[in-house]
């Protein structure tokens, strides 16, 4: 069987902001409803704080936590201690999804393959950022814009990165 691919999933603003409040600061349900189409029956990674965020296991997915609490226990969920044990759990899954927040995709970058990048084209406040990662590591494959239609309209961008193979 071959390796999983590792994939990074997140929604950022031109400030780099993903969250504020353990909270997302934008409505945009098309990106909502891209994230379960591309996570649907794959293991999807969180940190605690997410998850918390969330307050349930999403459902078709198996949703695994990483927290440094060893007691830490979610009925539906699998608690793990690290990011290592959590690609263990996940062994056999074609596509691992890391879903944030902001540490957990720290420590995801250098072993991802993959990012699919919500790239919103405006400033949010935040407390939360996506970390800042060498795009000359990346090559940008697919890029699909798109535009809110509420009256506070921006635009966002589906962007998907690829990790350049080691030369």
């Amino acid at each position: 069987m071959s390796a999983s691919r590792l994939s990074i999933i997140a929604a950022m603003a031109l400030n780099r902001t993903i969250g504020i409040h353990n909270t997302l600061p934008w409505r945009l349900p098309e990106d909502l409803k891209r994230f379960k189409a591309l996570t649907m029956k794959h293991h999807i990674v969180m940190g605690r704080k997410t998850y918390d965020s969330i307050g349930k296991p999403l459902p078709g997915r198996d949703t695994v936590i990483v927290t440094r609490n060893i007691d830490y226990a979610v009925p539906g969920c699998i608690a793990v201690n690290s990011l290592d044990a959590a690609l263990t759990v996940s062994h056999g899954d074609a596509e691992v999804f890391f879903v944030g927040g902001a540490n957990l995709y720290r420590q995801a970058l250098p072993i991802a393959h993959r990012i699919y990048l919500t790239e919103i084209q405006r400033v949010f406040d935040g407390d939360a950022f996506f970390p800042e990662f060498d795009k000359s590591q990346w090559l940008e494959t697919a890029r699909e814009p798109h535009r809110t239609e509420e009256p506070n309209s921006f635009e966002y961008h589906f962007v998907i990165y690829d990790r350049k193979p080691q030369t």
